[in-house]
């Protein structure tokens, strides 16, 4: 997930922009929007005829290559580690994993 908030408009037209994982500092993951199926207002638009897109939409589409489960060896996360995503131009997340109820 990475945070759109005022950035979407200016968003919508490019392509090619980096998208990017890291785990607790080490880069997992690295891809561009122009490897996607469909661009972002491509998906904005098509969503959009069908329900009122609100602040905070979660919208998910799929993950660049780098996949920790298809790396050899394997890499999973575990409580206590931090993933980092990012989007070129949108902004940086950070969450923390949690060992879970």
């Amino acid at each position: 997930l990475v945070p759109l908030q005022g950035a979407a408009k200016d968003l919508l037209g490019s392509s090619g922009l980096r998208v990017q994982s890291w785990v607790n500092g080490q880069e997992m993951q690295n891809g561009s929007t122009s490897d996607m199926e469909f661009q972002l207002g491509q998906i904005l638009s098509y969503l959009s005829q069908g329900t009122t897109l609100l602040p905070g939409t979660v919208i998910l589409t799929g993950t660049p290559p780098g996949v920790g489960y298809v790396r050899d060896p394997p890499v999973y996360l575990h409580p206590g580690d931090k993933v980092e995503v990012e989007l070129q131009f949108a902004g940086r997340l950070m969450n923390p994993v949690d060992a879970g109820p």
